[in-house]
C-alpha cells in the first residue's frame, strides 16, 4: 500500500495510507462519499431553522393543495367509484357508522373538534419531543412526515375525491353542519379556505400514523407506546364517523406513508428508529494531501 504526506496541525509531516488519501483527494479537497457522508450524518436540529422549515412547508403545502383545481365533476364521479368499489368489496360501512355516532350528541361533537385540531396539535407535539429527546433521529422523521406530506400533493392533483359528505344522494350527514361545531375546515363558513374535494389520500391517517409508530418505536414509557397505537386507531374511526373520509382514503394515507419511510431508508441507509438518539459533533475536515 502506497504512502501520502500530509500536514498535520502542529507542522510536523506524517504519512497516510492511499486508500484514506484517495477518499479526500479531489480539486476541491473533498469527495463526493465525503459530501454525501456529512449531509447524511445525524446533526444537532436548529430551533430557528426547524421553526422556520415547518412553517415554510405547511403553507407551501396549504397553497399548492388549495391551488389544484376543484374539479368538482370528476370528484363526486370518483367518490361514486369508491362507494360503488367498498361494497362490492363488502366494506362499505361508512354511512351506518355516521348515521350511528352522529346519535350520540356529545360523542360526534367532539369527534368534529378531535378532526379540526389534534391532527396539527398531536403531529407538533411528536416533532418537538423528537427535536428535545431524539436530536439523531430527529431529521430523518421529520423528513418521513414531508415525504409523505409532498407525495399526497400528487394524488390530490391526479384523483381529485368528494368526500362522503358531498356526495349526491349519498345519505350521508354533514356532522359539523348539524351540529354547528368547528370541526372541518372543508365545512360551513371555512370552506372556502380548504379545497374540499382533497380527500384521496387522507393526511388525518398519514399524519396520526407517523405519530402513532414514532412514539411506538422510540417512547420508554408503556402507555405512551400504547397510547401511540390508540391514536391513528382513534383517527380512522374520526374521519369515517364524521363523513369527511371513505376507508379507501385511510388506505393511500397508509401507501404515502409508506412512501416515506422509503425515501428516508434510501437517504439514510437505515429508519429513523436505527439512527442513533443523540446527534455527534461534525467530523473534523479531511486532512488534504501536500503536493509534493
Amino acid at each position: 500500500m502506497s504512502e501520502t504526506t500530509v500536514t498535520t496541525p502542529e507542522g510536523r509531516e506524517e504519512a497516510v495510507p492511499q486508500t484514506v488519501a484517495d477518499d479526500v483527494a479531489d480539486e476541491s479537497g473533498q469527495s463526493a462519499p465525503n459530501v454525501l457522508r456529512r449531509l447524511r450524518a445525524p446533526r444537532r436540529p436548529r430551533l430557528w431553522f426547524e421553526i422556520l422549515l415547518i412553517a415554510v412547508s405547511y403553507w407551501t403545502y396549504s397553497l399548492i393543495r388549495n391551488a389544484v383545481p376543484e374539479q368538482k365533476a370528476q370528484a363526486l364521479r370518483n367518490a361514486d367509484w369508491i362507494w360503488k368499489a367498498e361494497q362490492q368489496l363488502g366494506i362499505a360501512v361508512e354511512q351506518s357508522v355516521n348515521h350511528t355516532i352522529n346519535a350520540v350528541t356529545w360523542l360526534i361533537v367532539g369527534m368534529n373538534y378531535y378532526y379540526a385540531t389534534l391532527h396539527f396539535v398531536v403531529t407538533l407535539g411528536v416533532l418537538v419531543w423528537l427535536y428535545r429527546s431524539h436530536p439523531g433521529r430527529y431529521a430523518a422523521t421529520r423528513l418521513v412526515l414531508f415525504a409523505t406530506t409532498g407525495v399526497a400533493l400528487v394524488g390530490y392533483y391526479l384523483f381529485p375525491l368528494a368526500p362522503p359528505r358531498l356526495m349526491n344522494g349519498g345519505g350521508f350527514i354533514d356532522t359539523v353542519l348539524v351540529h354547528q361545531t368547528w370541526g372541518s375546515m372543508a365545512s360551513g363558513d371555512l370552506k372556502h379556505m380548504s379545497n374540499q374535494y382533497a380527500a384521496m389520500p387522507s393526511m388525518h391517517i398519514g399524519w396520526s400514523l407517523w405519530c402513532g409508530l414514532t412514539l411506538f418505536a422510540l417512547a420508554t414509557v408503556p402507555w405512551v407506546r400504547v397510547l401511540g397505537l390508540l391514536y391513528p386507531t382513534a383517527t380512522l374511526v374520526v374521519i369515517v364517523a364524521t363523513a369527511n373520509h371513505f376507508w379507501l382514503d385511510a388506505v393511500g394515507g397508509l401507501l404515502c406513508l409508506a412512501f416515506g419511510y422509503g425515501v428516508v431508508r434510501v437517504w439514510y441507509g437505515a429508519l429513523p428508529h436505527a439512527l442513533p438518539r443523540l446527534a455527534h459533533p461534525p467530523a473534523p475536515r479531511a486532512l488534504v494531501p501536500t503536493k509534493a
